[in-house]
């Protein structure tokens, strides 16, 4: 029996992706990668960016696809607004839109969310990693759900990086990483917070590169 061979070189849709911070990386390593999402991409290489909605990408011939689906109603971060969201539908669309990657056509699959009501209405995820595995010192738990994908193997453990305190209105005292913390701060309008806290760390983006291209451990190449 003759298992398919992996590609060398892949075809990769970077779902949800303006930053391009995956796609670069995986450009350099000579892979024909393309972000897609619909605002314009803030990666300096529009030529790489599909600017549109992803769900009519699936079926132009991608070896490989790594989604970052919108999280706002999904993280349990905003599980204070998840009652209105129910209410409104706008949780039931984010999980139905989270659900259209899961069930796409395409060969080996990464989905990218950070902790939230995913891990109960889908599946827990194969893997939950830290930015602080692969270089950058900082705490963000990131969820991945992975087909036909082996997990990342961390490659430069390093400190978790620094946190800011305060006390809010209530006096309770408040903790969370500072670099979550100066998003918050330095972003104009909500949609700009959320563009802050989703981008992708260089370490993360770089191993994902780097290592989900190649076979998977279940696979074998032809002999």
């Amino acid at each position: 029996m003759t298992d398919k061979k992996i590609k060398k070189d892949m075809r990769v849709l970077v779902a949800c992706e303006e930053s391009q911070a995956v796609t670069i990386e995986l450009r350099k390593l000579g892979h024909e990668a393309f972000s897609c999402d619909l605002l314009a991409c803030s990666g300096g290489h529009p030529e790489w960016h599909i600017q549109g909605s992803a769900l009519k990408q699936f079926d132009k011939g991608w070896d490989m696809m790594i989604a970052f689906p919108p999280c706002t109603d999904l993280a349990l971060s905003g599980s204070m607004h998840f009652a209105k969201k129910q209410a409104d539908g706008r949780q039931k669309a984010s999980i139905d839109f989270f659900m259209k990657f899961v069930n796409a056509p395409i060969e080996r699959i990464c989905i990218e969310n950070p902790l939230g009501i995913m891990s109960s209405i889908y599946r827990k995820p194969d893997q939950v990693i830290q930015p602080y595995w692969f270089g950058d010192k900082s705490q963000k738990s990131t969820c991945l759900w992975l087909k036909n994908l082996n997990l990342l193997e961390p490659t430069n453990i390093v400190e978790k990086g620094e946190f800011f305190e305060w006390i809010d209105k209530k006096g309770k005292k408040k903790k969370q990483p500072l670099w979550y913390y100066e998003a918050l701060k330095n972003a104009k309008t909500n949609e700009e917070r959320s563009t802050l806290r989703s981008k992708t760390f260089p370490g993360i983006a770089q191993a994902m590169a780097n290592q989900f291209p190649k076979p998977t451990k279940q696979l074998k190449l032809d002999l």
